[in-house]
């Protein structure tokens, strides 16, 4: 893969541009459904970036769902279906209103979703969960866009359903069906956005502990509060911009 080095730039903006890059060459079979992706370490010499970098801009290529990521194998491309397909594509989550429409559709799916998935996990599955919330944790603190390691998590619980409808459905969202990566101000007070994100990941935990005891009550209740939360904060926001 002949691709010159990328300039100096923030992590984020280099993700972006790995990502746009491999997504081009994927929509222009340059990359073929089935293809395994090179290793980390030959995409940080092809490109002249950090292992984070690539970290990121596998994530993001998995949020899209073009690429999926099997354990101790590799990356490997995924088949792109030209087909009518379900899809929340981005301009339709462009208000309060339509948002707070999605976080209601997926309380009905992933509530479910993390109940079967407590019955039917795997190690694979835990420690693939684990690595999500490794690296939410990690952007979090390091004040880095966590959206991708959220998106992410919440397809792993659909992975562990071992009923392929679950994780298909969730790839299809897209990383715009994070909320806050649709309606935050980018000038929102840091300290707040932090305490934000620390109870989110805390509700993360919550669903992971009761996945993996295997409680399948409490992995229920867990999601249902997890994007209840969400769902009434927007709700807050629509009723104070009313």
């Amino acid at each position: 893969m002949n691709v010159p080095l990328l300039p100096r730039r923030k992590p984020r903006s280099l993700a972006i541009e790995v990502v746009d890059k491999l997504t081009e060459d994927i929509r222009g079979g340059r990359l073929p459904a089935g293809s395994k992706l090179p290793t980390e370490a030959s995409f940080m010499e092809t490109f002249g970036v950090s292992r984070t970098v690539v970290r990121e801009a596998i994530s993001r290529l998995q949020a899209a769902g073009l690429v999926e990521t099997r354990h101790g194998i590799g990356t490997f491309v995924l088949a792109q279906d030209s087909g009518p397909s379900f899809r929340i594509s981005p301009d339709q989550l462009g208000t309060l209103r339509e948002v707070i429409a999605v976080l209601e559709f997926r309380i009905s799916v992933e509530t479910e979703a993390a109940a079967l998935a407590a019955v039917r996990r795997n190690d694979d599955n835990l420690r693939e969960m684990r690595d999500a919330l490794g690296a939410f944790t990690a952007a979090m603190e390091e004040g880095r866009d966590a959206a991708s390691a959220d998106l992410q998590f919440h397809q792993e619980i659909a992975r562990a359903t071992q009923n392929h409808h679950f994780l298909d459905l969730m790839k299809s969202l897209g990383l715009g069906v994070i909320p806050r990566t649709r309606l935050e101000a980018p000038a929102m007070v840091q300290p707040e956005r932090l305490a934000y994100l620390r109870r989110v990941n805390q509700e993360h935990e919550n669903i992971y502990n009761a996945i993996a005891a295997q409680d399948f009550e409490a992995a229920r209740a867990a999601m249902r509060t997890h994007l209840s939360n969400s769902r009434d904060r927007h709700r807050r926001s629509e009723a104070g911009s009313a």
